[in-house]
């Protein structure tokens, strides 16, 4: 599973490679679910200038690999579960505030779920669709933002209650 994942990430940063320059970065999320489900997730960012249509210079399009950590219950009796996750992200600017851009980002990923019993749920597959759309306030090096992010196996197979979460994240480039 850990090698379809790495695959994956491969494939996705091997599109980018004509680029002339890239840049890299990380993120730092606080993710929290229905319930009481609470999360850190920790994310390499890899975003390649591109050579995009006219039309599509104001877009931003970067990869992002993650691993994950959810908690769900109280303190003597909780319930984890580990993910590791690989997307394409899109960024597009549609305003400033404070003379700074704030973009709406979305993205469709694969993530891979250790367990697929989590938060009184059964996902049924260990393999699931990271879908996410969001605010991203950017600054020089760094952003701040804050999205709506599901998990699902797309009806591949049932049950499939899906996973919510709200994540509110600190990025930077290095």
């Amino acid at each position: 599973m850990i090698r379809a994942t790495l695959f994956v990430l491969g494939f996705l940063i091997s599109l980018a490679a004509p680029a002339q320059t890239q840049q890299h970065g990380y993120a730092i999320h606080y993710i929290h679910g229905e319930g009481s489900v609470d999360g850190i997730k920790l994310a390499y960012q890899y975003h390649p200038e591109l050579d995009l249509p006219r039309a599509w210079r104001h877009f931003d399009i970067h990869f992002e690999s993650s691993i994950n950590v959810w908690r769900y219950g109280e303190e003597n009796h909780h319930d984890g579960n580990f993910v590791l996750a690989v997307s394409p992200v899109v960024r597009y600017p549609f305003t400033t505030y404070q003379g700074r851009p704030l973009a709406v980002e979305f993205g469709i990923g694969l993530a891979l779920l250790d367990d697929t019993q989590f938060a009184g749920k059964n996902v049924s597959t260990h393999y699931q669709f990271e879908d996410r759309i969001g605010l991203v306030y950017q600054m020089d090096d760094a952003n701040i933002a804050i999205r709506y992010m599901h998990y699902s196996n797309a009806g591949f197979k049932s049950p499939n209650p899906g996973l919510d979460f709200l994540s509110l994240s600190y990025s930077a480039y290095f």
